[in-house]
């Protein structure tokens, strides 16, 4: 079954209710340029059944540590230019890394190769200015060309509107889904109905 990976969330009663919809992870933007920051002081609800991702833009390890460990984050990804051996040193220090990638209509994915052995799973995201959220796709298509050598998540632009395309996938690869802002009523503000209907739609099929 795909994960399901919801990021971008800001609010406490909007991270509660959320919750109830049980996704299989829940991200949390760690980049100050973001409207979706949510300090670096945050710390999500223990409470909180699913895996807990932090999103970092080219820091510092040392900050990136910092937060992981304050936050107590499952997963930490790296939605910037950081080098392999930037993911090898926070690997080697216990954190499970998913490493984002930006895709316009063609992509060499033989830059991903040296990031394979640090990283638990790939991002693939519709290459933008805004370094996530941008609510913009990229050709799908393009996905064919990866051999499969890690899982990836599918990012960029996705709406309610993608579950059946996405089924229809059947990527080997595909190991999840990222929903972002396509599912806001504002910056940082899910609608959770919508965000329940795609669940719903994604896990109920046969």
């Amino acid at each position: 079954m795909l994960k399901i990976k919801v990021c971008g969330m800001r609010e406490k009663s909007n991270i509660d209710a959320l919750n109830a919809c049980i996704p299989d992870m829940i991200g949390f933007i760690f980049y100050p340029p973001s409207p979706r920051f949510v300090g670096w002081d945050f710390k999500p609800d223990t409470r909180i059944h699913a895996s807990k991702v932090g999103v970092f833009v080219n820091e510092s390890i040392e900050k990136v540590t910092e937060t992981a460990n304050h936050a107590a984050l499952d997963f930490i990804q790296l939605h910037g230019e950081e080098p392999p051996e930037y993911c090898m040193q926070l690997n080697k220090s216990g954190f499970k890394i998913i490493k984002a990638f930006s895709i316009k209509d063609r992509f060499d994915f033989k830059q991903t190769d040296s990031y394979t052995a640090f990283c638990e799973y790939f991002l693939f995201d519709t290459a933008s200015g805004s370094k996530g959220g941008s609510g913009l796709k990229f050709d799908w298509q393009v996905l064919e060309n990866y051999a499969f050598k890690k899982g990836f998540i599918l990012s960029g632009g996705i709406g309610i509107e993608d579950a059946d395309q996405i089924l229809k996938l059947k990527n080997p690869a595909m190991v999840g889904i990222d929903i972002n802002s396509r599912f806001e009523l504002l910056p940082g503000i899910k609608d959770i109905d919508q965000i329940k209907n795609f669940i719903h739609a994604i896990r109920d099929t046969k």
